[in-house]
Order: C-alpha cells, then structure tokens, then sequence
C-alpha cells in the first residue's frame, strides 16, 4: 500500500454528484471533467458516486460490462483520470467478476494520486426495496463483499462503504477509529427524502469523525430518480456543504485539529462498554 500522506493541516476533498446513464464511455468523460473540477478546486481526494460509470434501466446491463480485477478499460480510465488530476480517488462502483457467473461485484476502488490502486472494497450489504410499482433488488445481479476495508490517505485512516451500507452502523464500528468515512451512493428519491441525511449525520456523530458522501442525483433512463444531496459532514454532525439534485462538485475540508477537539470534549469513543 502507498505510505501514509496524513497531514496535521486541513485537506480538501470533494464529492462528486452525477446523473449517469447507460453510456460507459458519456459516464467517463463526466468523470474526468468533474474530477477535473475538483482538483481545480483544491481538493486531494475526490469521491465519485455508486453506478457512476453505468446506471442503466436494466440492472442486468452491468453484466456486459464488467471487468477482472485489476485490468480492464474502465479501471485503467479512473487510474489515469487520478494520475492526471493528481487526486486521490475512490473510484464510486465498478461491477468486476464475481464467482457467480450471473452476477458481478459492485467494487468501490481507491487510486492515490500516482493512479495506483491502493484498496478495494465490495460492497456488503445488497438493497432491496418495495413501494408500490418501485421495486429494487440488487442480490439478483450482484455478489456481496465479505471484508471491511479502510485506507491511509491524505485525510489519514479512511472507511469505505456503499449506499445500503449506510444503514449497518456495526460496519463503522468494525472499521475502528477513522478520520474520514466516504460513501459513494445511489440512493433513491423515496428513501434519501425520508433517510439519507439523517443516518449520514449518525455515522459522523456516533464516529466523532468526517463522512463524505457522493451521489447519483436525478433522473435516470427507464425514469429511477434519485436522491442526490451529496454532502461533506463534520464530526459533531454539521453539514458543511450539500448539493440537492443534477451534476456538480461539493468541496470542503477535513480538518484532524476538528475531529481531536470533538474527541476530547466529548470522549464517547473512549466511553464504549460494548465491542
């Protein structure tokens, strides 16, 4: 794994909001212009949303696109758009080969700034859902993950998950002391306007720690919508900056002199009887 790169200092990071669509190659050409925008910006890590090089009306679709582990066109594509953005960039979902030959694994990659691939994690935790003619199942085309996964970047130690995730606060237990959790996603309209905010600030204030999520927000092919609202929110559960719905960037810093000071007025990690 690439060493360490925590700073003291505030770090700039961004969230990446799109409204993808079936067309891989329309999806990559947004990412790299968004990413480009980020950096633009300042940030050092970007995050990119769930599904953000194909969101497709039929989940099955994925299935033609996916990828082996470590070699493909669109993992070589986020891998250059890092390297030459100079960004550190989780990589939102890519589907890659799962040992279930009718499904894929919905992976979330993570590429330092020299656009090598420092971590990989599968989603864990398949979304299902009905609500009247909406209806979601993600186990029918998707293998879930078995292991938590966090690395050490520019914002120090940093916890991935994706969407679903959300709701299973033991998966940010399990990662232990972070920094920074991010969260790619593509919640829908009817959960995010009910969910999505609060269980975002949850995961902040029960961590005492930064949580970056980076979203699908709009309207889809075949009509999904989702809810969009990608957000960067601070240990004490402050939302420092939100964008409700289209395509577009959130910036703002993950300061550690915030989350040392959160930690000790109000120790609560230290204060834990349950493990």
């Amino acid at each position: 794994m690439t060493p360490s790169t925590t700073s003291v200092t505030p770090v700039r990071v961004a969230a990446v909001q799109m409204v993808s669509g079936p067309d891989v190659a329309a999806n990559l050409a947004a990412i790299d212009r968004l990413v480009g925008e980020a950096a633009a910006a300042g940030a050092r890590l970007v995050a990119l949303p769930e599904y953000c090089v194909m969101l497709s009306a039929d989940p099955r679709d994925k299935l033609g696109i996916r990828e082996a582990d470590g070699d493909g066109p669109i993992q070589r594509a986020l891998a250059d758009c890092a390297r030459r953005h100079k960004v550190w960039l989780v990589g939102g979902t890519v589907p890659l080969e799962a040992g279930d030959a009718e499904r894929v694994r919905n992976s979330c990659l993570v590429y330092d700034d020299q656009g090598e691939r420092v971590a990989r994690y599968d989603k864990l935790h398949l979304f299902a859902f009905r609500h009247g003619t909406e209806h979601y199942d993600e186990g029918a085309t998707i293998e879930c993950g078995s292991e938590v996964v966090s690395f050490d970047g520019p914002c120090g130690p940093t916890g991935l998950s994706v969407c679903y995730d959300l709701r299973f606060p033991e998966l940010f237990r399990h990662l232990g002391h972070m920094q920074l959790l991010v969260l790619p996603a593509a919640f829908t309209a009817t959960t995010g306007q009910a969910h999505w905010e609060v269980l975002l600030r949850a995961r902040a204030i029960e961590n005492q720690c930064y949580v970056l999520a980076s979203a699908q927000g709009g309207t889809h092919a075949g009509g999904r919508q989702t809810w969009g609202h990608s957000m960067l929110i601070d240990p004490w559960g402050t939302v420092l900056a939100s964008l409700p719905t289209g395509e577009g960037v959130v910036t703002g810093e993950v300061d550690p002199a915030r989350i040392a000071d959160v930690r000790a007025r109000l120790p609560a990690l230290a204060h834990r009887r349950l493990d």
